[in-house]
């Protein structure tokens, strides 16, 4: 075991990597290793000055600053830290105080309100991102351990590998694809057609398998989630933009190494933020059952950001990660998850879904979804999603206006709340105007409607019109 973290356990994380200097990644492994190995920060800041998450967008791109642990793992339509934290500070949450994000994610408010000594709680339903954030407010991890410990899977895995003639650089050798290891039957059926390449999608496995034989409690959450944002970020195809989908196809890819910088990177943040111990809980849940997680009275803030109603299917954006380590094993493993989740667009609307009942009594909502279906008959769509648009608008508000009853108990009285929340125009282009109609919603609960103040302004894929994206702000009832 290192004594400590600093110039041994680099060299020995830089003797394990061989950099292909042709390829790109390997260019930028070549400039990392450059870098005087005086400690894993001075490292860490090196990674992060140059690459990019490609899972960051326009306006909710992450600030320098903010990047430890937030980028241990990041959801493609996550908020940016900075703005909870303005949010932390405007509703004076302090540390005695407990904020809640009932739609967590990958923990974006749970790890901001840990870095100010906060505590929170978090609510997600789907596997893959409940994981995540639950790992991102672990800091009990000891750096050394998962330094020391993720180099020993390293040399495992490169070892297996080499077994076979293949490196983890990329495009230094030829082999037989169908002699590499492949995903199930099942498992292909999960995943868009390239989302990964025979090669990476080799080496991932080979991983994972170096991973399952030698593995060490107290480390194995943290290098999983590792290895989830690799698989996505530096394994696959993938592409993220208005949706998830397939881009350049990479034939080859370095996987071991970009494993082992990211594990650099969660122990460099680990040493930074020892000491931070404020309590932060995520459960497995849906957001429109609060009061079945939590007891009464026991939140002072929320800080959220709830799905919008159009046709991004949430559980897409995290698909490959979520299959390669195991948290969607089947179709109805799929579909189990889809079921615990807010009916927000077509492809997660199940027979026998009747939250759109609901809100029969909001005239508003009821019209909104009464124009989407009369212009999906003028244009005389008849496939059947769009033959569901309408449907799910009314269960999406439905399924809100259950969330914003079920949250009432667990707040104590004059809670204050901040929803960030997304106009649309997915629907035949007819406009959703998501923050106004909640904030009806709201209203109707009792609610007090402290404003909606514009966070950003976007442009609609469908029509290239800009569409507002703002903070709806609550104060509980009481």
């Amino acid at each position: 075991m290192a004594a400590g973290v600093g110039g041994g356990s680099i060299r020995r994380i830089r003797a394990m990597i061989e950099p292909h200097p042709e390829s790109p990644a390997g260019v930028r492994q070549a400039e990392l290793m450059s870098v005087p190995p005086s400690s894993v920060a001075g490292r860490t800041q090196f990674v992060r000055s140059t690459e990019r998450n490609g899972r960051s967008n326009g306006a909710n791109a992450m600030r320098v600053a903010d990047a430890p642990v937030h980028d241990w793992y990041r959801f493609v339509l996550s908020f940016p830290p900075h703005l909870v934290a303005d949010f932390l500070t405007r509703f004076d949450v302090s540390g005695d105080r407990v904020v809640l994000d009932p739609f967590c994610g990958t923990g974006t408010t749970l790890v901001e309100a840990k870095k100010r000594g906060v505590s929170s709680i978090g609510l997600e339903a789907m596997p893959m991102t409940a994981f995540a954030a639950a790992t991102k407010v672990d800091w009990t991890c000891e750096p050394n351990l998962l330094l020391e410990h993720s180099e020993h899977v390293a040399s495992i895995a490169l070892e297996a590998l080499e077994s076979r003639g293949i490196s983890d650089a990329p495009n230094t050798y030829s082999i037989d694809i169908g002699e590499l290891r492949r995903l199930t039957a099942d498992q292909e059926r999960l995943v868009f057609k390239d989302a990964i390449s025979p090669v990476p999608l080799h080496k991932t496995l080979v991983l994972l398998d170096a991973l399952d034989n030698e593995h060490c409690a107290a480390v194995d959450r943290h290098e999983r989630l590792a290895l989830a944002s690799t698989i996505v970020d530096s394994a696959s195809n993938l592409k993220f933009g208005p949706e998830v989908g397939v881009g350049r196809v990479k034939h080859d890819a370095a996987v071991v190494s970009a494993w082992l910088n990211r594990v650099a990177r969660m122990a460099s943040d680990l040493e930074g933020h020892a000491g931070h111990d404020a309590p932060a809980e995520v459960i497995r849940g849906d957001a429109r059952e609060v009061d079945r997680h939590f007891p009464p009275g026991s939140v002072d803030a929320v800080i959220t950001s709830p799905p919008y109603p159009n046709e991004k299917d949430y559980t897409r954006t995290v698909r490959l990660e979520a299959v390669l380590l195991g948290f969607i094993r089947d179709r109805q493993g799929l579909r189990d998850v889809k079921e615990g989740l807010l009916r927000s667009n077509t492809r997660n609307v199940f027979t026998g879904d009747s939250e759109g009942d609901l809100v029969r009594g909001h005239r508003n909502i009821v019209e909104l979804a009464a124009r989407i279906e009369a212009r999906r008959i003028e244009l005389g769509k008849t496939s059947g999603f769009e033959k569901r648009y309408a449907q799910v608008t009314m269960e999406y508000f439905g399924g809100m206006l259950r969330h914003l009853r079920s949250m009432k108990p667990v707040l104590k009285p004059g809670a204050r709340l901040a929803y960030v929340v997304g106009d649309q125009a997915s629907y035949f282009r007819v406009p959703i105007p998501t923050g106004e109609l909640l904030e009806g919603l709201a209203v109707s609960e009792g609610y007090a409607v402290e404003g909606r103040e514009l966070f950003r302004t976007r442009f609609a894929t469908a029509t290239g019109e800009p569409l507002r994206e703002e903070v709806l702000i609550l104060r509980a009832p009481g």
